[in-house]
């Protein structure tokens, strides 16, 4: 099992491409080292320290890529390759190696990025909290004192010693990928890996190949042999996150599997044997979606042997204070700009809804952390909507140091003053803003940067990653945009999964 702290190793001797590639690592907010030298890559680098994975480009005029591949095995023979390939002939025409877990295009997007990311992290037997994708994760912990969370955790310790198929029922936001990795962390599984599929991102032509993996052309685009999502689950647990989007073709393959417990690799006939626990989640009523004709009934039934229902963060409201707390200290876990929350924000925060769940609950703590780093947030800082019960102003809430009730619970003061009444709304365009003045003035030097801040990070989600689409947002030159990233030192993104 790897440290939390998994480095990615960059190798190139093209020193454009490697500043090139460190701006989206250190975007997507990845620990990285850079090497240009082909031949002493390995040269101070601690044999004991945790490689996530390797990035090499494959574009080279003589022939270095086998020779550099070779030594990444004498290095550590089960180290994940992500090779970027170029227009070269040889590029083109990947050797079969097992040790090659993907191949990338420039210029390189975020999203397919992340992807084999990931899939290097269940190779390599990273546990699923530490996932980048989201930088306020709480996997391994179910936060809460609630009844209706103790009563979840009460189910997951009532199966998780058994091999019995778990449905996870819940809206979403709620955490149902919480519940799952608690399950297994729970296991006699929980040394193998944990492996997350979420089966309504991924395009239904595709996803029998990431399920199952493929051969080397097996179809339009398969450059070398893959491991499935089944093979990287071998003896751990493989989650099957928004079941109910799942295809029916897909759904009678997936059926056999689960029947058969074995199952056959796109474009071979070799039989590869199942051993993974199948943990699946939906946000739909897949009783409903079986009496519309969209799910299979026999399905259904494989996989709600054991049904866990994760309830909406508005039917524990009493829970809030804790998560707040926890997501907070997720920031300074991670370098970020702590916050402080007074009672009268965190009175009409407990009075609001909550149709996202405890994801918007996240995100919301995280986009208070950049708009008042080390500041105490008060009601009139919210968001609007957030606010809209006025009377919340006038009443003094009092609460008293004790983590487990909602009427006792206090959060430490950080005593910085900070830029109030600044509010930032998000919409399809990039940084529309409304702002009013605070009644004890502001740093505008500090204003301006932390809003450039946020809106060249709101240009990198929207362009994926890819720096020279994002310039082409802002109405920048690319090497202005890449001079910002470095003088503002943008190493983060706004989580658009959250929790």
């Amino acid at each position: 099992m790897l440290a939390q702290s998994a480095t990615i190793l960059v190798i190139d001797a093209d020193t454009d491409f490697t500043d090139e590639l460190s701006i989206i690592l250190a975007f997507i907010r990845q620990s990285f080292i850079v090497s240009n030298s082909l031949d002493s890559w390995h040269v101070g680098i601690d044999p004991s320290e945790p490689i996530k994975a390797v990035i090499v480009r494959c574009d080279e005029a003589e022939n270095t890529f086998p020779t550099l591949l070779n030594s990444i095995k004498e290095f550590d023979v089960n180290l994940p390759v992500i090779v970027v390939q170029g227009e070269s002939s040889y590029s083109q025409s990947l050797p079969i190696d097992q040790q090659i877990l993907g191949a990338l295009e420039r210029p390189i997007g975020k999203t397919e990025l992340l992807h084999l990311l990931a899939e290097a992290e269940a190779v390599r037997g990273l546990s699923e909290k530490h996932k980048f994708a989201n930088t306020l994760d709480l996997h391994r912990e179910l936060v809460g004192t609630s009844r209706p969370i103790q009563q979840v955790r009460q189910l997951i310790n009532q199966v998780a010693s058994s091999a019995a198929t778990v449905l996870i029922l819940g809206e979403s936001g709620t955490g149902k990928e919480v519940v799952a990795q608690a399950l297994h962390d729970q296991s006699p599984r929980k040394p193998k890996p944990f492996v997350p599929v979420n089966c309504g991102a991924i395009p239904p032509d595709l996803l029998e190949s990431e399920l199952f993996g493929h051969e080397k052309g097996a179809f339009t685009g398969a450059i070398t042999a893959r491991k499935g999502r089944f093979e990287m689950a071998d003896g751990g647990t493989l989650f099957l996150d928004e079941i109910g989007d799942m295809s029916l073709g897909m759904q009678v393959k997936l059926l056999r599997v689960l029947q058969e417990k074995s199952f056959e690799r796109v474009g071979s006939n070799k039989t590869i044997k199942a051993n993974v626990r199948i943990v699946a989640a939906t946000h739909h009523n897949l009783e409903n979606l079986v009496d519309e004709g969209r799910f299979r009934l026999d399905l259904f039934y494989r996989l709600n042997v054991f049904p866990i229902e994760v309830p909406k963060l508005s039917d524990h409201r009493e829970d809030i204070p804790q998560l707040i707390k926890r997501f907070i200290s997720r920031l300074k876990v991670d370098n970020q700009a702590s916050i402080a929350i007074a009672p009268s924000a965190l009175a009409a925060l407990a009075n609001y809804p909550w149709p996202g769940n405890v994801r918007e609950l996240s995100n919301l703590i995280e986009r208070l952390s950049l708009l008042y780093p080390g500041s105490s947030v008060q009601w009139q800082d919210l968001p609007a909507k957030y606010r809209a019960n006025g009377d919340w102003v006038a009443e003094s809430v009092e609460f008293e140091e004790s983590e487990g009730s909602w009427s006792t619970f206090e959060f430490d003061e950080v005593g910085i003053d900070g830029i109030n009444g600044v509010e930032v709304d998000k919409d399809d365009s990039v940084g529309s803003l409304t702002t009013t003045f605070p009644k004890l003035g502001l740093d505008l030097k500090q204003h301006l940067r932390e809003l450039e801040i946020g809106l060249i990070c709101q240009a990198l989600e929207e362009a994926d990653g890819v720096v020279s689409r994002a310039a082409k947002l802002l109405k920048l030159q690319r090497t202005t945009l890449v001079e910002k990233i470095r003088k503002f030192e943008i190493n983060r993104i706004e989580s658009a999964s959250g929790f």
